[in-house]
């Protein structure tokens, strides 16, 4: 395998070119081909297939909560500030957890668990350890597994970040989305610098092991200035991990982002100028360019990942664990086994009502093919090592393609050619190596060998860049 560089080429031309709507490659096939015609049987059938192979396992659940809502938000919640809301949620939640548990062989390990939403710590000190104690009751944990948890820094207190550390939580990731007040106020998330700064003080003093905050440019009011401002307060805040999302504004998708002054978003033009000042701020300031929009200091486990071709991606995004079955608690959340994916009900009471009927709260699912799998690997492959060997491929499959590599996917490499001319990848006969031109982006160059691309109505998308 190729050594990566991991340096980044900004081309205006080329990303005004490539930007269109593409899935973010969370997964393969994307959740947008999951279907209410799936039969749950295959999702019991798969976790046994798990327990057969030993495969370790990842877990994930989901706090839908948030107090008050902001309007760039595209995730799955529940705004209100009730907080006895929680009560019956958690409820429900410790009963999924354990509906999984009983069909998953104990001596599996945990290696990732992870908590969104939402907002986690909208539950009490007592809520969290109450539903910490219902996972570990009911899976092995590995000694050595990474634990996070994402939280809202408007409703931490050092206490509580103290006693995220102390039960045993070691990375932690929150957002700021950007410093400057009158952005702040626009998309409804005021969090003044002296508030972060101090959470991160609390966090860094804790001793947590990885630190993740997220930005997000494309917001109204940014402008470059503003948004360098921005970079250089993250600098300041010195984290582990940094997300640069592209804000998707949606708003016939998302309604709560009609709230947002749409005459105040920063132009095309403006945002690719904001993208490239991030690039070059961060990494003239030691974080690699991991990939997509994240970044990350050299000795962080994820830098380290990917230059060893170890780097992995899955609905949580970029992470250093190995193949692993992922089991998702609560409303919305999905499960991604090694041939099967399923997310539960999206409304909550829809998650009551299968749980109470003593059914596993599926709402829709999707069952892989060989197909799927091989083409999975090749974008899962691009997307994290920025690098495809065809051999390795045929090897990890045992392809017996009608002739070669290029032959069987002869459609893609027309497509592949293309990009090639265009500078975005090098290819060679063993070979796809992206170039550091083509690494922002990537989406394009995955969705190659995306066959169900075609059959989606795009806008459902964020743009690549």
């Amino acid at each position: 395998m190729k050594l990566l560089s991991h340096t980044v080429e900004f081309d205006a031309g080329l990303l005004r070119k490539y930007d269109r709507p593409l899935p973010r490659y969370t997964s393969y096939p994307p959740a947008t081909e999951l279907t209410e015609s799936f039969q749950e049987r295959d999702f019991r059938g798969a976790i046994a297939v798990g327990n057969y192979k030993q495969t370790p396992l990842s877990l994930y659940c989901h706090i839908p909560f948030c107090e008050t809502v902001c309007y760039f938000c595209g995730c799955n919640t529940v705004i209100t500030q009730r907080k006895e809301v929680a009560v019956p949620y958690l409820n429900y939640l410790q009963r999924n957890i354990e509906q999984i548990a009983e069909l998953v062989d104990r001596d599996r390990k945990v290696h990732q668990l992870h908590w969104g939403g939402g907002t986690p710590n909208y539950l009490s000190l007592e809520q969290v350890e109450t539903l910490w104690n219902t996972l570990h009751q009911h899976f092995k944990f590995d000694d050595r597994a990474e634990i996070s948890i994402e939280v809202n820094p408007r409703y931490l207190t050092k206490e509580y970040v103290y006693f995220l550390k102390d039960l045993g939580f070691n990375r932690i990731s929150f957002g700021i989305q950007d410093f400057d007040p009158r952005v702040q106020e626009a998309v409804n998330r005021i969090q003044p610098e002296a508030l972060l700064f101090e959470v991160m003080g609390w966090i860094k003093d804790a001793g947590f092991e990885s630190i993740n905050v997220d930005l997000i440019y494309g917001l109204p009011y940014q402008t470059l200035a503003t948004f360098q401002n921005t970079i250089a307060k993250t600098i300041q805040l010195d984290p582990d991990r940094i997300a640069v999302f592209n804000f998707a504004y949606v708003p016939w998708m998302k309604p709560v982002q009609k709230r947002l002054p749409e005459q105040a978003l920063p132009p095309a033009a403006e945002k690719l100028e904001i993208l490239k000042m991030t690039i070059a701020e961060l990494t003239s300031h030691g974080y690699v360019f991991i990939g997509m929009d994240h970044f990350a200091k050299p000795n962080d486990e994820l830098a380290i990942a990917q230059r060893q071709g170890q780097l992995h991606r899955n609905f949580q995004g970029y992470t250093t664990q190995p193949e692993s079955d992922l089991l998702a608690f609560g409303m919305t959340a999905i499960s991604m086994l090694q041939d099967v994916y399923v997310q539960n009900h999206k409304r909550i009471q829809d998650y009551y009502r299968a749980i109470d009927n003593n059914e596993l709260p599926i709402e829709r699912g999707v069952t892989l093919d060989r197909e799927d799998i091989v083409r999975r690997t090749i974008i899962m492959e691009l997307m994290c090592q920025f690098h495809l060997s065809k051999d390795d491929l045929e090897e990890k499959y045992h392809l017996s393609f009608d002739h070669d590599f290029d032959e069987y996917f002869a459609n893609e490499k027309f497509d592949l050619r293309l990009l090639e001319a265009d500078g975005l990848v090098e290819l060679s006969p063993n070979d796809i190596q992206v170039t550091p031109a083509g690494r922002l982006l990537i989406r394009n160059i995955a969705s190659v060998f995306d066959t169900y691309l075609k059959q989606r109505q795009i806008e459902r998308f964020s743009k690549a860049v």
